[in-house]
């Protein structure tokens, strides 16, 4: 007599090649795959659920449904939002779309399996102020930081720093220096009347990168003379072991963001610090498992089968 196979969901795009890649290991392991790709939510993809029952179903244009009972894990790639056709009374489009949103996330929360990873832990990175802090507590080296839209604040803290980078406090865009030009009156107030930015030291070093599994940690150097490393495609990866106390300083990151699995972007300055920068709940990792040999697939596999 066999068991029925494993019913893993994928939330994401077969557009995405760490949708696909993810797709086939699984199904190499033995498990039955299925995307949900929210973007298709109204109009292509029928979901329901009961309430008082914490039972519901996903229906499939292919006639493929699936009762959410019945799913054991979900691999969190990427959330797409919901899809609702142009209507011509915009406040009858913004009621459709808040309630389809409302069911999606509601389904995400309430769905008792474990999710790779949680929606707990993709709301935290998002306030990404607050994941650095929580770093800091853990007595993990964080670059002096700033998050202001005062344009007196930002000036005084350039000013107090050798050397500057900006970025987004979401995210969205590359890292950059900040130089004279941005910190013109005008364009600064204008900037800053927008949107609060981050501001950092730059942190002299190497970039590593160090991928965490349930308890498996992966490290590697990245040379790259960019400013922002994810701008080049090109960049050489060579595999490192981290020193003790950061090997668990990591595994200690991945748990207080509430992750099963992360990568940590860190400067190894020249006096050997490693000093925080950031951590990613859904990474990309294809290129750096083809050029450190890693074994991240396997253990992605074996953290949704187990």
């Amino acid at each position: 007599m066999t068991s029925e196979p494993m019913q893993v969901l994928i939330l994401g795009h077969p557009s995405d090649l760490h949708v696909t890649h993810m797709q086939l290991a699984l199904q190499q392991a033995g498990a039955r795959v299925r995307y949900l790709e929210t973007h298709y939510f109204p109009t292509r993809l029928r979901l329901s659920w009961q309430a008082e029952t914490y039972q519901g179903s996903i229906l499939w244009e292919d006639g493929c449904e699936w009762m959410l009972q019945d799913i054991h894990r979900v691999f969190w790639r990427q959330i797409a939002g919901v899809y609702i056709p142009t209507l011509a009374d915009q406040e009858q489009q913004r009621i459709a779309y808040n309630d389809s949103m409302s069911l999606v996330r509601s389904l995400i929360q309430a769905h008792p399996t474990q999710w790779i990873n949680s929606w707990e832990a993709y709301q935290f990175h998002k306030e990404k102020p607050l994941q650095l802090s929580t770093i800091q507590r853990l007595g993990v080296k964080i670059p002096r930081t700033l998050v202001s839209n005062d344009p007196n604040r930002v000036i005084a803290f350039v000013q107090s720093q050798p050397k500057v980078i900006y970025k987004p406090v979401y995210g969205g865009t590359h890292t950059q220096l900040v130089t004279e030009a941005h910190l013109e009156p005008q364009r600064l107030q204008l900037a800053l009347s927008l949107a609060p930015a981050t501001f950092q030291e730059f942190i002299p070093g190497t970039n590593i990168r160090t991928y965490v599994i349930g308890d498996a940690v992966f490290s590697a150097e990245i040379r790259s003379p960019s400013l922002d490393f994810r701008e080049d495609s090109s960049a050489e990866l060579i595999p490192v072991d981290l020193p003790t106390a950061v090997h668990h300083q990591s595994l200690a990151i991945r748990q207080a963001l509430k992750l099963q699995w992360t990568a940590i972007d860190w400067r190894l300055t020249p006096t050997q610090d490693y000093v925080f920068l950031e951590a990613n709940p859904s990474p990309m990792f294809i290129y750096f498992e083809q050029q450190t040999g890693y074994p991240i697939t396997e253990k992605l596999v074996q953290l949704l089968m187990h």
